[in-house]
């Protein structure tokens, strides 16, 4: 599964660096997940590739001087909206498994001229970073495409990178029932963020159980179908179909996303501080 998922987005990377123009339909997704023109001004033209559910950012009551961790940061475009955030004394990181993506992370940045940006390749279930070192962790849609076996140890990490009181931002996709065996299976669906999405109550748990206290779990009410008009994403997945090496069992024209998953912003705070 992990190798379907940096296949998919290794491609999305490679298609990202070799063009030349930002398209309409990726300004569009996100401006409907929650980012502003301000925003998207700001970033350099290969930050946003349309891949958002979400603006952990605008929720995540950033402060100068912190320290962000981004799980999953494709591109850069959070962690660098964070690093304006922060400003020259705080530093924005961001984590991703796929080579290809801090590759095009590492270009984005160096067009920037931020000092505080870090883009570091590793799973997001096994960060390098020391323990209670970061004030606030973002993730936008991946923490669905972590394997079900392997999610409660995301949260885990989560936990133990973040500081007595530290915060999580998230904003991922989740279902909103349990899913028909045959969405489940289906390989493609599950590299487009739709199979692998946990149920709110599941993601409650993975909090809780991993130390965190005022879990609020809300829906944005997105309409995630928008992602069938994205230039990167391939048959209408958010993460991208046509990269998946397996036939997709679906007709993704046809599946109306929305009545199976929805955009989610999570909030939780880590046992051991106040709450921010």
């Amino acid at each position: 599964m992990y190798q379907e998922v940096q296949s998919c987005y290794g491609d999305i990377a490679k298609r990202s660096i070799a063009t030349d123009t930002q398209h309409d339909s990726e300004e569009k997704i996100a401006m409907a997940f929650g980012y502003n023109a301000e925003d998207l001004c700001s970033l350099p033209e290969k930050a946003n590739m349309g891949l958002s559910c979400g603006n952990p950012v605008a929720h995540a009551n950033m402060k100068e001087g912190e320290t962000i961790l981004d799980l999953g940061s494709g591109g850069g475009i959070d962690v660098f909206l964070a690093a304006r955030k922060v400003g020259p004394e705080g530093k924005a990181i961001g984590i991703d498994m796929t080579k290809d993506m801090i590759k095009l992370a590492n270009q984005n940045a160096k067009s920037t001229g931020l000092s505080n940006t870090l883009f570091i390749e590793a799973s997001i279930t096994s960060i390098p970073l020391p323990d209670s070192s970061i004030d606030c962790i973002i993730s936008n849609c991946v923490i669905n495409l972590v394997p079900s076996n392997d999610k409660a140890s995301v949260f885990q990490e989560i936990a133990r990178l973040l500081k007595p009181g530290g915060r999580v931002a998230i904003s991922d996709i989740l279902a909103k029932e349990e899913l028909p065996q045959h969405i489940v299976d289906d390989i493609a669906l599950y590299v487009g963020c739709i199979a692998g999405a946990s149920q709110v109550v599941q993601y409650e748990e993975y909090l809780q159980h991993a130390g965190f206290k005022d879990v609020l779990i809300v829906d944005a009410k997105s309409d995630l179908n928008l992602y069938k008009q994205s230039t990167y994403l391939g048959q209408g997945s958010c993460c991208g179909t046509t990269c998946s090496s397996k036939e997709p069992k679906a007709n993704f024209s046809e599946i109306d996303f929305n009545e199976w998953v929805g955009s989610f912003q999570i909030y939780a705070v880590k046992t051991g501080g106040s709450s921010i």
